[in-house]
């Protein structure tokens, strides 16, 4: 018999804002949250450090460069997808330096700018609905905000920063 461990994943995910605030999203074509719309990120590969990784997942996902402005807020999914895995993702704001915006295809069909009004509305994970709340707070976001912690209690703040 075998057994494996399992872990918690960590990941880093690119809020990128132009000039215009507009984010970058991209429609995801692998699990978790196949079909949704998410920011460009990625798991945090042994060994590497945390903006390394962040630079690297957007170069790959959607062939851009990134300036970092700093951490927004970590997110928790807990007991995601068939395999019920527990994600730890830190979120950092970002601005795009250069190159040419493609998905990769592999791990997303789609990347387009899109403007603060349309977000509220879309199919995004709840992590990635989190972020832009608190990135654009202007914003009504409705009751799609609200997570209940697992003794069932909904919590003042949802983030641990």
């Amino acid at each position: 018999m075998e057994f494996k461990k399992r872990q918690i994943k960590t990941s880093v995910v690119a809020c990128i804002l132009d000039e215009e605030k507009r984010v970058l999203l991209t429609r995801r074509c692998i699990e978790p949250f196949c079909s949704q719309w998410v920011m460009p990120g990625g798991k945090i590969d042994h060994g590497e450090a945390i903006l390394a990784a962040l630079h690297r997942e957007v170069a790959e996902e959607v062939g851009l460069t990134v300036g970092v402005d700093g951490l927004i807020d970590v997110f928790e999914h807990i007991e995601v997808g068939d395999r019920n895995d527990h994600y730890v993702i830190l979120y950092y704001r970002c601005h795009p330096l250069g190159g040419d915006l493609k998905p990769n295809d592999r791990e997303c069909t789609e990347a387009a700018w899109f403007g603060p009004e349309s977000l509220p509305g879309m199919d995004l994970p709840p992590g990635c609905r989190h972020i832009l709340s608190l990135v654009y707070p202007e914003l009504d976001w409705g009751q799609a905000l609200e997570v209940v912690d697992p003794a069932g209690e909904i919590p003042d703040q949802m983030s641990l920063g």
